[in-house]
């Protein structure tokens, strides 16, 4: 079945206590067991299991084309427990341009793991290849990546860190599964914000992996991992995300064509330094995004010529775009992603990242165009 179909019906059957098309909430955080511990159901308790994360997770795995999804209460849960399944004296690679929350966690906190980390340039073979060691266990990339929008090529990543013995990563939140299908590229694990375009509400928060390959000793400690430290995602949550997912390849059209709009309508004009979106013709990694995506995503970044002081004067004087952290919504949303990320950001200061919505494209562009006219 196309993507579109699995999409809708994924983790959608019909409840058999009462025939309810919509998938039932189960609110309870624990369940009736035998005097020994017997669970005859197969729920116990809700930091282990419970109804909701086993739906959400049967639909992820099918949508991404995996063999096992794990949920959990936030994006950076999810990458945290990830990187938690490392053994002590392992080293991972990010790529360069990463979302800022990732990076602070390689900074601050993995040196107490003793696990060791380096940023490069993964689309640059030889900075990888100098960059890799025999402890290497982890390539961790994004593509389209947050905020800069720069492409990886990720059959290549793929073939280069399983030839080294690692595993390769992909934080697929921007493009989603209806974009672009990393694991059926030789992608080990895919990340997601479920916060973002597979709610695509702004009303949940949550994150997931999902694993190519059911590997039982990496389920393992996933599992482990979630449970002793408690990054569960609640049942309604867990519902939210659900419910998005059926509408998510509709959406991420909308998304998707918006932003060329937008994308188009400010090339070229005198005040943009620089459009930053993998679908302009002129983007450096447009070419291996035309052929590892369906569409070229809902997000568009843009430099201004004027520095930082006209970014936030153009961020000031927008009408329908909000000035509101996160994306994947309905309504658009812009911000002055180095203010956001403070006094660490490598984010260049003259930029405006933009979450495209669902609106007429004719309205986003007219509100960009005036703020941008003064």
């Amino acid at each position: 079945m196309r993507f579109e179909t699995i999409a809708v019906h994924a983790g959608g059957e019909i409840d058999p206590a009462t025939g309810a098309v919509a998938p039932p909430l189960h609110l309870s955080t624990t369940f009736e067991h035998g005097p020994a511990g017997e669970v005859p159901l197969g729920h116990l308790y809700i930091r282990e299991s419970n109804p909701g994360q086993t739906r959400l997770e049967e639909a992820l795995t099918a949508v991404e084309g995996g063999e096992a999804a794990f949920v959990f209460a936030s994006g950076m849960a999810a990458c945290t427990a990830y990187l938690q399944t490392l053994p002590a004296g392992s080293h991972v690679i990010f790529h360069r341009d990463l979302y800022y929350g990732v990076r602070t966690l390689a900074h601050d906190y993995l040196p107490r793991w003793g696990v060791e980390a380096s940023a490069v340039d993964l689309g640059d073979e030889r900075a990888l290849a100098a960059a890799l060691r025999p402890a290497t266990r982890l390539l961790w990339a994004e593509t389209p990546t947050n905020p800069l929008l720069e492409v990886l090529d990720l059959r290549r990543l793929a073939e280069i860190a399983h030839a080294h013995g690692a595993s390769l990563l992909v934080d697929g939140t921007l493009a989603t599964p209806a974009l672009q299908r990393p694991l059926e590229l030789g992608v080990d694990a895919v990340l997601h914000s479920t916060t973002k375009y597979l709610g695509g509400h702004s009303d949940v928060q949550g994150g997931a992996l999902v694993l190519r390959r059911r590997d039982p000793d990496l389920v393992s400690r996933l599992e482990q991992v979630r449970h002793d430290l408690g990054a569960v995602a609640s049942p309604f949550n867990s519902w939210l995300v659900l419910r998005g997912l059926r509408s998510l390849a509709c959406r991420m059209e909308r998304h998707a064509a918006n932003a060329m709009a937008v994308a188009t309508a400010l090339a070229g004009r005198p005040e943009v330094a620089a459009v930053l979106y993998p679908g302009l013709p002129g983007h450096p990694g447009h070419e291996i995004a035309r052929r590892q995506m369906r569409a070229f995503g809902g997000m568009v970044s843009f430099r201004l010529a004027g520095g930082r002081e006209h970014a936030l004067r153009v961020a000031g004087r927008v009408r329908l775009f909000l000035n509101a952290t996160s994306f994947g919504a309905a309504e658009s949303l812009i911000e002055h992603r180095a203010s956001s990320e403070g006094i660490h950001s490598t984010t260049p200061p003259d930029l405006l990242r933009a979450s495209i919505g669902l609106e007429h494209p004719d309205d986003l562009v007219a509100d960009l165009l005036q703020a941008l006219a003064g």
